[in-house]
């Protein structure tokens, strides 16, 4: 049948451009004590995007973003988005060799960055690739800089003509490097389009949705929220960085009704909650990622929150699940199953599909797949699995199982997996006793060398200031642990080394005790 109709998806710019016609007077984001309603919103964002254009950047031009949290982060996002170029927001607590190595992969043509963050990337701009040429500051109007409202205020407000495609890039997202050097994980607009409507479903998005933001814009966890929100015509909530008692005040005060965080995040909301309670009705979804949410931790943030509390599995890369609030009785340790439309396998060092209950590598296919690394074929090849029917899936380089009623269980990350005396040792589930003793604030499990097994297991353990000292601790685990899993020494630290999404750098705590060697 012919169609007569021509009728295409709208891409996420024109969504929004949709909610600033028929949303104007409702707010779209608010930060500190300055409000924008869509309209503002919207205006302010296409401005900014004819102004680049009217700079002659060129579509699929690469902009790097270094940037505080805030309004400016969020509508330069928005406004390269609605020019057709490609976001590469930077992690602010990466040093400056990563900070340019980085740009100098993405050859970026545009530097955006707050009036704060001016001064170090200065400093750097020798260094900087030959392609940038073109430097904006959030208010700042001194050779090189321009501002951004000088680029932007004769312009108008109207969306930019859409001359991209579905198919063309709309950002790279850095990789943490948890596990090795960060790679630039590319998004183009139909995934990203695609991605916040699949997680809209999942976290419960809707037009009246109230979502706080605490990690910065740089994140993909942040993203989440981000996009979500903005697709259903929700608010955001923009804090500058992240503190319990702020937090706790704005759930209370604007009746906030989503969030993303990780789970020290949530942690520390718990303490001060317990401390001082507010009014957290409004609640509706609260997404945990980034590293393992604790059983304990799940259990009294669901029981504080009436329910509230979705665990998220995911990677950048575009692997997703969730484990629903009504699932969660009886499978606390679970993340669920993947979103709709998506589907996952386990699969063993043979490439061989696993059954129930048998542990391997986490693989998934689905829409939300990103295309691929950018300028990396290599490291793109290496994360494909294809299966005995042709069927192209992307490897995790995580492990875990699935149940007899199809329910996702993390056992750990393949690179953290320790190898002793033949045998696999995932540091996970020693993690899971560990956190159960009263004195333990933090831990990560580690392999060591040793003389007998070639690795064995040690835990760096943060303590809350109890008198336990690190034999005490390691006794009461290893009176737990399994023989194979037992602890060959506990090390004491006052923290340990995490990015800002609160994964904890393992690479880091290899690298320092490495020296250290065990019978």
């Amino acid at each position: 049948m012919s169609s007569f109709f021509n009728s295409t998806p709208p891409l996420l710019p024109e969504i929004f451009a949709l909610h600033g016609k028929w949303r104007a007077d409702q707010d779209a984001v608010v930060c500190c004590k300055q409000r924008l309603s869509w309209q503002q919103f919207c205006q302010g964002n296409h401005k900014l995007a004819n102004g680049l254009i009217h700079q002659g950047v060129a579509p699929g031009s690469r902009v790097g973003i270094v940037m505080s949290n805030g309004i400016p982060m969020l509508q330069a996002i928005m406004a390269v988005m609605a020019a057709g170029m490609v976001s590469v927001p930077i992690n602010l607590s990466v040093n400056d060799e990563a900070l340019v190595s980085m740009m100098n992969d993405a050859e970026i043509s545009v530097l955006i960055v707050t009036d704060d963050q001016k001064d170090r990337v200065e400093g750097l701009l020798d260094k900087m690739p030959s392609s940038l040429n073109l430097l904006l500051a959030e208010s700042i109007d001194s050779e090189p800089w321009k501002s951004l409202s000088t680029i932007s205020d004769s312009h108008s407000v109207a969306l930019p003509p859409i001359n991209y495609s579905e198919a063309s890039p709309l950002n790279i997202i850095y990789s943490s490097g948890t596990t090795g050097m960060p790679k630039g994980i590319v998004h183009h607009h139909r995934g990203r389009r695609d991605w916040a409507y699949d997680l809209s479903l999942a976290l419960r998005y809707d037009d009246r949705a109230k979502t706080l933001l605490t990690i910065g814009l740089y994140s993909n966890i942040s993203w989440v929220g981000m996009l979500c929100t903005l697709l259903c015509g929700g608010t955001l909530y923009i804090h500058q960085r992240f503190d319990s008692a702020s937090f706790l005040q704005t759930v209370a005060e604007e009746k906030i009704t989503h969030t993303v965080m990780v789970p020290i995040q949530y942690q520390r909301v718990m303490e001060t909650y317990r401390e001082n309670p507010v009014d957290i009705s409004a609640m509706k979804s609260m997404m945990s990622c980034g590293s393992p949410l604790h059983k304990d931790l799940k259990k009294a943030l669901y029981k504080t929150f009436d329910g509230a509390i979705i665990e998220l599995y995911g990677l950048t890369e575009g692997i997703i699940t969730t484990l629903n609030p009504e699932d969660a009785e009886g499978r606390w340790e679970s993340v669920g199953k993947p979103l709709l439309g998506a589907d996952i396998s386990i699969i063993n060092e043979q490439n061989n599909l696993l059954s129930a209950g048998e542990s391997g590598e986490i693989v998934s296919r689905g829409r939300i797949t990103m295309p691929g690394y950018y300028r990396r074929d290599d490291e793109t090849t290496s994360v494909e699995f294809i299966d005995d029917d042709g069927v192209q899936w992307i490897r995790s380089g995580d492990i875990g199982y699935l149940d007899e009623q199809g329910f996702l269980y993390i056992v750990d990350r393949k690179k953290d997996m320790i190898l002793s005396g033949g045998q696999n040792i995932y540091p996970q589930d020693i993690e899971a006793i560990l956190v159960q003793h009263p004195a333990i604030n933090d831990v990560a499990v580690v392999g060591a060398k040793s003389r007998k097994w070639t690795e064995t297991p040690i835990a760096i353990v943060v303590v809350d200031g109890a008198n336990d000292n690190a034999d005490t601790i390691l006794n009461w685990a290893n009176s737990r642990l399994g023989k194979q899993q037992r602890l060959a020494d506990v090390i004491l630290v006052d923290a340990l080394p995490r990015n800002p999404n609160g994964k904890i750098l393992k690479r880091e705590l290899r690298k320092k005790f490495e020296s250290r060697s065990y019978e």
